[in-house]
């Protein structure tokens, strides 16, 4: 009943969800808003030690020029990639809404498995993109400017890089026809895991830290990547890079 509700409510505003803007505002605003809080404690930490402490490279700081940066390149490519291909998408297959809220476990399923399947998609995209060397260099080099990650450096890199994880998040609700508002869900818990990872940031209640057996690598995990280039490949989990031989903790 509680997500029925939550459905009609959102499905009040249809007028708004049909409009070819609604997906780049959508992706950009819940973006933003989850970058917010880190931004500010990136500002405080500088100043408060308590702060600082939670930083996982404590001697890194973050000045407003490279946040400007990174947020002028986040912009950049939503207006200029994202926004047209969510007009041709808007215009060849319009969204339907059905009036039924999708069932809590089949949301939760579905949900599980796309950020499952999205997990896999960025494992072997990131691997190619390292261990070539022209990918790397031509492609996701850019990504790679900051060793120590902060998280307006979420989205720091490049069209093909923008438009191909853009491209795994949005067509997995698809292959696995989920329903709209799992679809959204997805979108904001996958936003949120990403700039989570590349936040910098080792809280008690970090996510890596509540899934157990070190299923999942979190900040941390993402960080070294970041630092030492050469592991931890995979975006969230764990298991890939067991698997591969790629896993380190530090």
């Amino acid at each position: 009943m509680a997500l029925q509700s939550i459905w009609d409510i959102i499905r009040a505003h249809e007028a708004y969800l049909r409009s070819p803007f609604f997906p780049v505002l959508f992706s950009l605003t819940v973006y933003l808003g989850f970058c917010l809080p880190f931004v500010v404690l990136d500002l405080l930490s500088s100043k408060v030690a308590f702060l600082r402490k939670f930083r996982i490279q404590q001697k890194s700081q973050v000045s407003w020029s490279v946040m400007w940066s990174c947020l002028a390149q986040s912009l950049y490519n939503h207006v200029v990639y994202i926004f047209p291909l969510t007009v041709l998408h808007w215009y060849w297959r319009p969204v339907s809404y059905p009036a039924q809220a999708p069932g809590l476990l089949r949301m939760v399923w579905d949900i599980a498995a796309c950020l499952l399947l999205f997990d896999f998609q960025y494992f072997i995209w990131h691997l190619l993109h390292h261990k070539v060397p022209w990918l790397y260099q031509t492609f996701h080099k850019v990504h790679h400017k900051y060793t120590s990650t902060f998280a307006l450096s979420t989205e720091y890199s490049g069209a093909w890089e923008t438009l191909s994880l853009g491209f795994f998040a949005a067509v997995n609700p698809l292959l696995l026809g989920c329903h709209p508002m799992t679809e959204m869900l997805f979108f904001m818990l996958n936003i949120w895991l990403s700039v989570e990872d590349h936040s910098g940031y080792d809280f008690p209640w970090s996510t890596h830290r509540l899934v157990p057996f070190g299923l999942y690598g979190g900040a941390p995990h993402h960080d070294l990547h970041h630092l030492k280039f050469k592991s931890n490949y995979a975006p969230y989990f764990t298991h890939w890079d067991r698997l591969f031989g790629t896993l380190q903790s530090s």
